[in-house]
């Protein structure tokens, strides 16, 4: 494919002008849609499909976290980090990377809450929403440090 526009190349590789500030702002507006998506996803198939308890709860909270942060992935990629790197596979791998590790945190601190709250109707959303919190934290630090980090300035030599 022949880029149509001369300079697409050279703005794709010039850091963001949005600042960390600006980022955070945008990357909690995406996350709280994404984590909509999620939610929605997670209480569609425990609470309508029969998945609330083990071990489909730890399924459909797997299948709500793909849906969720993979939205959230291209939507970051587009709209926050848009000035980082954008090397295909090795930012795929590094996203593959980081997506395994929160997946596993996320399952994990929702079954581990799960053990740990009491039983009541709030159980699975409040649930969902520390192991959410906890990957949405990890997340942030990974795409913009290394996922989508910026090349360093040329200003500086």
């Amino acid at each position: 494919m022949v880029a149509t526009d001369p300079q697409a190349d050279i703005a794709g590789a010039q850091p963001s002008s949005i600042g960390l500030l600006g980022q955070l702002i945008r990357f909690a507006l995406i996350g709280g849609f994404c984590a909509l998506v999620d939610l929605g996803t997670y209480t569609l198939l425990t609470q309508v499909a029969g998945m609330a308890t083990s071990p489909w709860v730890d399924v459909a909270r797997a299948i709500s976290f793909i849906v969720g942060t993979t939205t959230a992935f291209f939507l970051n990629r587009k709209f926050t980090f848009s000035g980082g790197r954008r090397d295909g596979k090795a930012q795929v791998g590094s996203f593959v990377l980081l997506y395994t590790v929160t997946f596993f945190v996320a399952v994990g601190v929702n079954q581990l809450m799960l053990q740990v709250l009491p039983e009541s109707a709030w159980q699975h959303t409040l649930c969902w929403a520390v192991s959410q919190a906890t990957a949405t934290v990890i997340n942030f630090v990974m795409l913009k440090w290394v996922v989508f980090r910026e090349a360093p300035s040329t200003e500086e030599n």
